[in-house]
């Protein structure tokens, strides 16, 4: 009995150091990925070109993830921004937008920013570029709004 339970002990510590070894060889595979992936960041394009079906998805995203911060108009006039007393950008002024790339953009919605957390894995890569395009579809609402008629 004590043979076999030293047996089962063994086998134990080395299962669990060939999966540590495993997961250290994997961090080490995927760390050069990581960095050219980050290099690679500041280059990218938005891979997704507006629909409405994902404007309109990007727009129930943001109803309930970020309109509580940024307004639901995107004026930066929302209820959790003015009770933190955040001082927030108005998406609808396209001069706010216009010195941000699409891969900046990006990066803020996934990776967040200052107070902002960001949505990480929680929205697929496709999603966030789609709230990308609907964040920048904000200020061409608000511009075309303002604009005199004729």
């Amino acid at each position: 009995m004590r043979h076999g339970l030293v047996c089962l002990a063994v086998l134990l510590l080395a299962g669990f150091g060939i999966t540590t070894a495993q997961q250290q060889e994997k961090q080490s595979d995927s760390a050069p990925a990581a960095d050219a992936a980050k290099s690679a960041g500041a280059e990218r394009k938005n891979p997704v070109k507006p629909t409405p079906e994902g404007m309109a998805a990007a727009k129930k995203i943001y109803g309930y993830d970020c309109a509580m911060c940024h307004g639901p108009a995107g004026d930066g006039k929302g209820e959790v921004a003015q009770s933190m007393n955040l001082t927030m950008k108005d998406w609808r002024d396209s001069a706010v937008l216009t010195g941000m790339s699409d891969s900046a953009v990006y990066d803020i919605i996934v990776k967040g920013k200052d107070k902002m957390i960001g949505e990480g894995d929680r929205l697929p890569p496709e999603k966030a570029w789609n709230m990308v395009n609907y964040v920048r579809s904000l200020a061409k609402k608000e511009g075309a709004e303002k604009a005199p008629k004729s």
